[in-house]
C-alpha cells in the first residue's frame, strides 16, 4: 500500500507549512506517504471552470489506486472509522490517493471519478488547512491502528 496526498499549490504561510510538514513526517511513520503538489493554474483572464479543469488534469496524473476526493459533500468519518478503513485498504494492498483541490475546487472530470468522497469538515476550508487536517488524521489513524496513546 502506498498513500499519496495530491494537492494544488504549495502552503504559503510558514506556520501552516511547518505544521503540514510536521504531520506529514508523523503520518509517514505509519503509512508509506508521498505528498505531491501540482502547479496552480493562473486565474487571470481564465474562467473558474477552466482553472478547475486544468488543475484537475494535473491531479489526475498523480492518482494511483483508490481515489479519495476531499469534498465537504463527502462522507464524514469518525477518527476510529477512518483508521479502520485505512487498515482495510492496507490489508487489501491497495494504493490510496487523497486529492485536495485548489482555490476554485475540483472540476467535473475528477468529481465524477472518485471511488470515495471524504468530508474533512462540513464547510469549505482553505486547501492548506484541508491538507493539515488530512495529514493529522492519517497520523491519528496510524496511532489508532497500532494502539498507541496519541488518540484521546
Amino acid at each position: 500500500m502506498r498513500v499519496t496526498l495530491a494537492a494544488v499549490g504549495r502552503c504559503r504561510g510558514p506556520g501552516i507549512g511547518d505544521a503540514v510538514e510536521e504531520f506529514a513526517k508523523r503520518a509517514a511513520r505509519y503509512w508509506p506517504l508521498e505528498v505531491v503538489e501540482v502547479r496552480e493554474e493562473p486565474a487571470r483572464g481564465a474562467s473558474p471552470d477552466l482553472v478547475r479543469e486544468r488543475e484537475g488534469e494535473r491531479l489526475l496524473e498523480k492518482v494511483r489506486g483508490t481515489l479519495v476526493l476531499c469534498d465537504p459533500g463527502g462522507v464524514a468519518h469518525t477518527s476510529e472509522a477512518f483508521a479502520a478503513w485505512m487498515q482495510r485498504e492496507r490489508e487489501a494492498a491497495r494504493d490510496v490517493t487523497f486529492v485536495i483541490g485548489g482555490a476554485f475546487g475540483i472540476g467535473a472530470p475528477l468529481r465524477n471519478r472518485p471511488h470515495q468522497r471524504l468530508a474533512l469538515a462540513p464547510w469549505t476550508v482553505p486547501h492548506e488547512l484541508a491538507r493539515l487536517v488530512l495529514l493529522e488524521q492519517l497520523y491519528r489513524a496510524g496511532t489508532l491502528v497500532r494502539g498507541e496513546p496519541y488518540h484521546k
